[in-house]
């Protein structure tokens, strides 16, 4: 039997964290091992336990999430440590920074148990959670905003520029690979080498890097 996913929960409510507690543990294989009121405490909670995924608030006192996130994701030690953005606040410009601030993932708390725990175990994968609701989110915030310099993407070939652009668009990488007429494997190993090529913390990274070069804008 594989070891539980390790869950450190930060949320300035206790109420809500004994909920999140209670509804993550529930299949037996995510274990919560500490709670933790605000960022700051959070971010020292993570340090000394190393969990796999952190379920991260907002709207903190002390530290808010995103600063939280932010200082988790810069921390080489914290390595592979994935953030999960759970919050009451739907706003596009929250969704848009906690993803660029290096969360895997971004929930509302009306969401269901059973998601909830798929979620923890996508970004405990790997992968990173970016439902069509949160990508359209983010791409009518990143639109607002001036388009960054392109340089970061010289040197990509005109084929992982496409394959970018997919990602940015929400596709799948079963998805870019039919889109491509390429196999599921090699659609795999071309998203993997963007993450590498352009230092990319995860998909969600990809995907904020493609609105904010240009790649994608909304309607196209």
């Amino acid at each position: 039997m594989n070891e539980p996913i390790r869950v450190v929960i930060v949320d300035d409510q206790e109420l809500v964290r004994a909920g999140l507690r209670s509804l993550a543990e529930r299949d037996g294989d995510i274990t919560v091992v500490e709670e933790a009121p605000d960022g700051r405490s959070g971010l020292s909670r993570v340090r000394e336990l190393r969990p796999d995924v952190v379920l991260m608030d907002i709207r903190m006192p002390v530290m808010d999430g995103l600063e939280a996130t932010r200082a988790i994701v810069a921390d080489a030690a914290l390595d592979g440590i994935r953030v999960l953005i759970l919050t009451t606040f739907d706003e596009d410009e929250n969704v848009y920074e906690a993803i660029r601030s290096g969360a895997s993932g971004y929930l509302l708390k009306d969401v269901s148990p059973e998601d909830l725990r798929a979620a923890i175990r996508t970004v405990a994968d790997g992968d990173s959670l970016l439902s069509p609701s949160v990508t359209a989110t983010v791409m009518r915030a990143a639109a607002s905003r001036t388009v960054i310099d392109r340089t970061q993407l010289d040197g990509l070939s005109e084929r992982e520029i496409e394959v970018l652009t997919l990602v940015g668009r929400g596709r799948t990488n079963d998805e870019i690979a039919a889109d491509l007429f390429l196999s599921p494997s090699t659609a795999r190993t071309y998203v993997s080498r963007l993450l590498g090529r352009l230092a990319a913390r995860d998909r969600a990274a990809l995907v904020v890097m493609a609105y904010e070069t240009g790649l994608v804008a909304p309607g196209r």
